[in-house]
């Protein structure tokens, strides 16, 4: 890695991948992947597609993409990756109104867009009362208390449904995990 070059820590959220049997990966061939990419520092937090990453500023491009495509061909698999830097993922914490509500860091889920314009097509749940479930969006995510747990929940559900596929959710304790991985001070 170019010593010269300003690094950026980022945090890449990989979709679907071990949930249940499914698409499964070892988290060594993941932190691999990403190392051969010419990323640095790389380190993966539990077992189900969080990437904490530097990023030197030569390789900065679409750093999701091409995670994405080096997934599809070493892996065989596809996998909807996205990734956020450092700050966003600071801003994202920041940003979260639901603590006083959301009493078990477990059921707090946060959904982060793809693309962050889908957020307008989430308005319009904001106006519904989703007692005892709670919304509140921020500029790249949706927060959503879902004290009954996800499966169950008809938040989680309309949500998910007006996002199609372009999304994916760590519940708040993993997040702040991240948040953490990723705090340290850029060099």
């Amino acid at each position: 890695m170019d010593s010269g070059a300003v690094n950026r820590r980022y945090v890449a959220l990989i979709r679907g991948i071990n949930v249940g049997r499914a698409k499964r990966v070892a988290m060594a061939d993941l932190r691999a992947l990403v190392e051969d990419l010419g990323y640095g520092e790389v380190r993966t937090l539990l077992n189900s597609g969080n990437v904490v990453f530097r990023v030197p500023a030569a390789r900065r491009g679409d750093i999701a993409g091409r995670i994405e495509k080096a997934i599809t061909a070493r892996l065989g698999i596809s996998a909807r990756v996205i990734v956020l830097s450092a700050a966003d993922l600071a801003a994202v914490v920041a940003g979260n109104r639901l603590g006083p509500v959301a009493k078990d860091p477990s059921r707090l889920l946060v959904t982060v867009l793809k693309n962050p314009a889908d957020r307008k097509r989430l308005v319009p749940l904001t106006r519904r009362d989703w007692a005892p479930e709670a919304l509140s969006l921020g500029v790249r995510v949706a927060y959503l208390w879902c004290p009954e747990g996800m499966i169950a929940s008809p938040l989680a559900d309309a949500v998910f449904r007006l996002l199609g596929d372009a999304w994916t959710t760590r519940n708040w304790a993993t997040l702040t995990k991240l948040h953490g991985l990723a705090a340290v001070p850029d060099r």
